[in-house]
This record gives C-alpha cells, structure tokens and sequence, in this order.
C-alpha cells in the first residue's frame, strides 16, 4: 500500500466464526459512511474468519468515533470481534 500525502487510514479487525455476510455488511457500512476501502486481507482459519481492512477515511461522511459505535454494534449483531483504529495505533501495537 503506498503512502499517500493527505490520507488518512484507519485499520478495521474482524474475528469470529464464518457466517455468511460479514464482508457484505462491513462493505456496506463503509459505502454509506464514504470510506474507501484500499486494501483488505481475509481468511478463514477452521471455521475462523479472520480480516484486516486498511480503509481511507480522509472523505468520511461521518465522524470517526460514530464510525467506531457502528462498527461495535454490528460485531455484536453478528457475534464478531471488530476493532477499529488509526494506521499508526495499530502499527505500533503490532511492532516486532
């Protein structure tokens, strides 16, 4: 993923057992809310479902902590774990 002057990303996790429609509903949420989703990773570990999506949130239509709320209540609709966090947070958490 090159690095783009002005861009702001955001990093989006999901775990939990694979079901039908998680990529379908997080898409989604991400279209209305105007957030571009530039790159994304997913598997499926036994019957894990494990993603991470690198997601530009410079044009969001809403504000980011609203994006979060969303986000969290949808995991718990669907019985998944989803975090949400800006590029550098997650970079440093995930250092060697």
């Amino acid at each position: 993923m090159a690095k783009d002057k002005g861009r702001q990303i955001c990093i989006v996790t999901v775990t939990g057992r694979d079901k039908v429609g998680i990529i379908a509903r997080i898409s989604t949420l991400m279209a209305k809310a105007n957030v571009n989703i530039v790159d994304v990773s997913q598997r499926i570990m036994e019957e894990y479902f494990v993603m991470t999506m690198a997601c530009d949130v410079t044009d969001a239509a809403i504000e980011l902590d609203k994006l979060q709320k969303q986000l969290a209540r949808m995991g718990r609709e669907m019985e998944l774990n989803i975090t949400f966090q800006h590029e550098n947070i997650f970079k440093m958490m995930h250092r060697v």
